[in-house]
């Protein structure tokens, strides 16, 4: 089992995030044709407002904020005077208010998926997947929150920060920390840090060039000049 523990969380999490930064590269070099959100609106417009707004934004709140959570160093916790049993506390309400609206939000597309005929036969098997791959996660995910009821101390917590820091830090005997935890936040973690392999080959490489939209904020303006 101690093995098993090294690899999935000492030795995976850098096989997934290599595969994730390098194959999207690949992917935008090789295939930019390839590289769309392909949305399904002209086929269906129905559900697809409110199951989009909803999953984004609630999945969005809830990765940046596995990211704040696990990244932020200890020390800066400390000097806010926040206890570890307060952030986990925060983290559970936050977590499950957005991880639900996510839910709810892919539900609602996984429906229009599975169920629109038009939608269905111009699906590809990698659209499928993501979708559950997402919905499985995201149920791990809310269901690690009943776990962490039953111990509202923060030091569970505390070990997924060091963890997480310890993997991004290049500093060895990051999986020792998850040797003990419960298999719940295990499968969590390991549904999610696959979630980051798989990404290069879906239509989730798109998510890319959302953030890089944010860069027309500081381009030049474009000087139109008018015919003579």
């Amino acid at each position: 089992m101690n093995t098993f523990n090294q690899f999935f969380f000492g030795i995976y999490p850098y096989i997934c995030l290599s595969i994730f930064l390098f194959g999207s590269l690949v992917r935008f070099d090789r295939e930019q044709y390839s590289w769309k959100a392909d949305s399904s609106e002209l086929l269906h417009r129905g559900q697809l407002r409110l199951g989009s707004i909803l999953f984004h934004i609630g999945v969005l709140a809830v990765f940046f904020g596995h990211l704040v959570g696990l990244l932020t160093p200890l020390w800066f916790w400390h000097v806010l005077g926040v206890s570890h049993g307060a952030k986990q506390i925060f983290a559970m309400v936050m977590g499950g208010i957005f991880g639900t609206m996510a839910l709810v939000g892919l539900l609602i597309l996984i429906h229009r998926r599975f169920t629109i005929s038009r939608i269905h036969v111009n699906s590809t098997w990698r659209d499928k997947l993501v979708l559950v791959w997402l919905l499985i996660t995201l149920l791990l995910g809310l269901s690690t929150i009943f776990v962490s009821m039953g111990h509202l101390d923060g030091h569970e917590m505390v070990l997924f920060m060091e963890w997480a820091q310890h993997i991004v830090t290049f500093r060895g005997g990051a999986a020792e920390f998850l040797k003990d935890t419960h298999l719940l936040f295990k499968l969590h973690i390991f549904m999610g840090m696959t979630f980051f392999l798989i990404f290069p080959f879906t239509r989730m490489v798109h998510v890319w060039s959302g953030f890089a939209s944010a860069a027309y904020v500081t381009r030049a303006w474009q000087l139109v000049r008018p015919r003579a």
